[in-house]
């Protein structure tokens, strides 16, 4: 066998160990999932609420995975929120943005990558949100904007706190200039959200990066997050060419990032829902001592000016 023909029977060798690799598609579709030591069946992963037993990293989930833990599984009410008018630029780069928009929707069974929901945390009424990574990298667009808003309207016509937990990578390039206007127009929401005297709590997931970061994903009264989630504004490499200095290993991660006072606490997944019913009942309490003690000093007054009359 010359050279040539050696050449030629390799060649269909690997098209056949090609052929047989899996696609994306039968990989999601599939009973396993990879993590520290291999293959492990996502059946073990989602008892576990999608954390390692062996490392302990926690895996992405979805926003539905994600209010069942907090609120129980069919214990909350998803709201719908508006979807404004889609690829406004006709957007067409190696496919069109609408196209992307189909595929992330069949695939997520979202309308947008942000979902809201409502329910209770300890008998106490929660207006919550959550980012699905899955939907175009969890990206912010003028959907995505409009139901982060709508879910801090909803908060204070109902007069909830409001519990968010972002996640992606920032504001979405297929709609540019749209996108990035999501960055003002969120943060002028939790203002206002602040302004009505009520807790927004936000938990970091990973990763948590870009203009999300940068708006309203850090404006939380308090930040938690979950342990080894990257919290991000601008990656590593670009932040060391600026610096010309070499990063701590742990640089960005929820660790690192409590420890400069950017989190207030790392809080494991199944202790998420116990934390923040914590949380809320102190501060919900404290609302209400100071509602009491202002009608205590109103009552007292009312009875000294009855008397002096």
């Amino acid at each position: 066998m010359n050279w040539l023909t050696r050449a030629i029977s390799l060649k269909e060798k690997i098209k056949k160990v090609l052929r047989k690799r899996p696609s994306k598609e039968d990989i999601a579709n599939s009973d396993w999932t990879s993590c520290c030591k291999g293959p492990i069946l996502k059946k073990e992963l989602e008892n576990n609420l999608w954390v390692c037993n062996l490392c302990g990293k926690h895996h992405r989930i979805s926003c539905k995975q994600r209010f069942d833990i907090i609120f129980g599984k069919n214990s909350y009410q998803v709201l719908e929120s508006p979807i404004p008018t889609e690829d406004p630029l006709n957007w067409v780069d190696t496919k069109s943005y609408k196209e992307r928009l189909k595929i992330a929707r069949k695939k997520t069974n979202q309308n947008c990558a942000v979902m809201i929901a409502k329910g209770k945390i300890n008998g106490i009424d929660v207006t919550a949100g959550a980012i699905n990574f899955e939907f175009i990298g969890g990206s912010v667009g003028a959907a995505e904007g409009e139901a982060i808003i709508y879910g801090v309207q909803h908060a204070i016509d109902n007069q909830t706190p409001y519990l968010f937990f972002p996640c992606g990578g920032g504001q979405r390039m297929f709609e540019s200039p749209i996108a990035l206007a999501n960055m003002t127009r969120t943060t002028l929401a939790i203002n206002e959200l602040k302004n009505n005297n009520l807790p927004y709590i936000v938990c970091f997931t990973d990763p948590t990066a870009g203009g999300i970061t940068a708006s309203f994903a850090m404006l939380g009264d308090i930040h938690l997050s979950e342990p080894g989630a990257n919290i991000i504004f601008a990656g590593r490499r670009v932040i060391e060419s600026t610096v010309k200095e070499e990063l701590p290993s742990d640089f960005q991660t929820a660790e690192f990032v409590e420890k400069h006072g950017f989190v207030d606490r790392v809080v494991k997944r199944k202790d998420i829902k116990k934390e923040v019913g914590k949380l809320l009942s102190i501060l919900l309490r404290k609302n209400s001592d100071i509602h009491l003690e202002n009608l205590n000093e109103t009552s007292e007054s009312n009875i000294q000016t009855r008397e002096a009359s």
